[in-house]
């Protein structure tokens, strides 16, 4: 029979009777583990593992400890000893810059066969876009825009910029966008004017439409020019990914030169993130951009969990709870099919076992990080020399962009896309968009975490070696390395990949590559896709991404949609 506690009162205290030899050790024991975890607490957040020029690296206050047995949990590395090596890898030169990147170059001119804008614009035929959600999600929105004038043989007018986001950005086309580099660079495209002329003194109203995603030129003149030859100015909105991911040859390079040419920032932009660029190569020749995508808006609409325990499961759920429609969440099988964005430790993980060195530079472009600082720790720890937009100009040199989410974002694109090394969190529009024009202009590296292959190694990194993981690292990543034809021809989404406008470079001249093998109509091998089906990665960090159903003539809602407030 064991011995029960009681509690004596003596003199005004309360007294404790003595207890079994037994329960004494038991608890001497306890109080030994105690003074154990507080000796690990007070010793210092780096320390030389050992000699041989390793570095463990603990997390000061490692969180997230209370998970399920055989669960993933965050900031292992904060809890263990897992020596990483302080230097980086013996690859070098190979690590920065493919050898493969000096064969191919970007190619967008017209063929013979595109007639000339003032042969094919019809009259009285006016195309108005009103773009949908973040910076980026509004390019692709911009560039389609100029491609469906063409297919509909119709004057574009400015698009109209989606400035009733969650973020409330007021900016227009003329305060992110270069207005007359767009309008006089793309004239032997398409015809485009700033506003509708005015009939009879009054400026005409747009019909109102929306179009299917993916809608290849069969679907706009089957939903669009009917409408366009009877009202005249038609105006198609919520406009994003409306125009069918494979076209024919010209249609694509049209997109090309209107992406990677005709859409300048304006000189305010260009100067304070060429400014920020130049601060980074000051502090180092060569550095990394790192686009992090850990926002929690972003993350709670993922689906996926990150280690941090009931904490963040029932922070997440609150957060995603905003999407009445979203289906039920399954971490495990979103991770297990590389759907959900790394950690930022484990992206740190990555990079170190690639075989970038502590000294290495990161240039951080991200909103705000979930879990704050606690977050980030790992990751600081891996690469101490850290940076933002925040952190190498100041509140006064910022001031002017502060308050404008897409011109903030408009700095985090110029900087990634001048790194020597861009490193995406997995794809979301910001993603897609630096990744394709790295390709166009010479396959600069690129690094996408192979997030399926990655997940298993993470989870059970703390049972193998450093040399071990770091080894499954590089093999897994291989065909995520921003390598020249790492894309099987006519696959993937086109702004990430622009196959139509790479060419080859032949021994002593240079010559367009033979055309990949691709299905120029688009309709047998693309579906049109309904608004509901949106991934996460579609989203773009610190802006609105609102969707809504397929209309005509609709008027706008204020009311929030299924992407509203989701980060990039």
């Amino acid at each position: 029979m064991g011995t029960r506690r009681r509690r004596y009162q003596h003199h005004g205290r309360w007294v404790v009777p003595a207890v079994a030899p037994a329960a004494a050790a038991f608890a001497a024991a306890g109080l030994l583990l105690v003074v154990v975890a507080f000796h690990c607490f007070l010793s210092p957040p780096l320390g030389d593992g050992g000699g041989g020029g390793h570095r463990v690296v603990r997390h000061p206050n490692p969180p997230f400890l209370l998970n399920k047995p055989g669960e993933l949990r965050r900031n292992v590395v904060g809890t263990v000893n897992f020596a990483v090596p302080s230097g980086g890898s013996k690859l070098g030169e190979e690590l920065w810059v493919s050898k493969a990147a000096s064969n191919f170059f970007g190619c967008s001119n017209a063929t013979k066969e595109f007639a000339d804008a003032k042969a094919v614009t019809e009259p009285n035929r006016y195309l108005m876009i009103a773009t949908s959600g973040g910076l980026n999600q509004q390019r692709t929105g911009i560039i389609d825009a100029v491609v469906a004038a063409r297919i509909l043989n119709a004057t574009l007018i400015i698009p109209k910029l989606d400035q009733k986001s969650f973020w409330k950005d007021a900016s227009d086309f003329a305060d992110i966008f270069d207005v007359e580099s767009f309008i006089s660079s793309l004239s032997n495209d398409v015809k485009i004017i700033r506003q509708v002329p005015d009939r009879n003194g009054k400026t005409p109203y747009p019909y109102k439409m929306r179009i299917p995603r993916k809608c290849t030129p069969k679907c706009y003149e089957n939903r669009v020019l009917p409408a366009l030859l009877k009202k005249h100015v038609v105006q198609l909105t919520k406009f994003d990914y409306r125009v069918s991911n494979r076209l024919e040859t010209n249609l694509q390079k049209l997109r090309c030169r209107v992406n990677y040419h005709s859409l300048q920032f304006t000189d305010p932009i260009l100067k304070m993130g060429e400014m920020l660029v130049q601060r980074m190569r000051a502090k180092s020749g060569r550095f990394i951009a790192l686009h992090l995508r850990f926002e929690p808006d972003m993350l709670a609409f993922s689906g996926c969990y990150f280690g941090g325990g009931e904490i963040e499961r029932r922070e997440l759920s609150t957060i995603r709870k905003r999407w009445k429609t979203l289906h039920a969440s399954n971490p495990d099988r979103e991770r297990r099919h590389g759907k959900c964005p790394l950690t930022p430790e484990e992206v740190g993980l990555m990079l170190r076992a690639l075989g970038f060195g502590k000294d290495v530079h990161i240039y951080v472009a991200s909103g705000e990080v979930y879990g704050g600082e606690e977050t980030l720790a790992p990751l600081k720890a891996l690469f101490p020399n850290f940076h933002s937009k925040e952190t190498l100009a100041s509140k006064e040199e910022l001031a002017p962009f502060l308050s404008f989410s897409s011109r903030m974002a408009a700095l985090d694109y110029i900087v990634c896309d001048k790194t020597d090394v861009f490193v995406t969190n997995n794809n979301g529009n910001m993603a897609r968009m630096l990744a394709g024009r790295r390709r166009y202009f010479g396959h600069k590296r690129t690094i996408r975490p192979n997030a399926k292959k990655l997940y298993s190694l993470f989870l059970n990194r703390t049972s193998m070696s450093w040399e071990t993981f770091s080894s499954k690292v590089q093999t897994f990543q291989k065909g995520f390395m921003g390598e020249p034809n790492e894309i099987k021809p006519g696959r993937g989404e086109f702004h990430e990949h622009p196959m139509d406008c790479i060419c080859t470079k032949t021994k002593g001249r240079s010559g367009h590559s033979k055309p990949h093998p691709s299905n120029r109509n688009g309709e047998a091998v693309e579906k049109h896709s309904s608004d509901s089906e949106f991934d996460w990665r579609d989203l773009d960090y610190g802006e609105n991404t609102p969707l809504g159903r397929d209309s005509s003539n609709e008027t706008d809602s204020d009311m929030p949609e299924l992407e509203d407030m989701v980060s990039d």
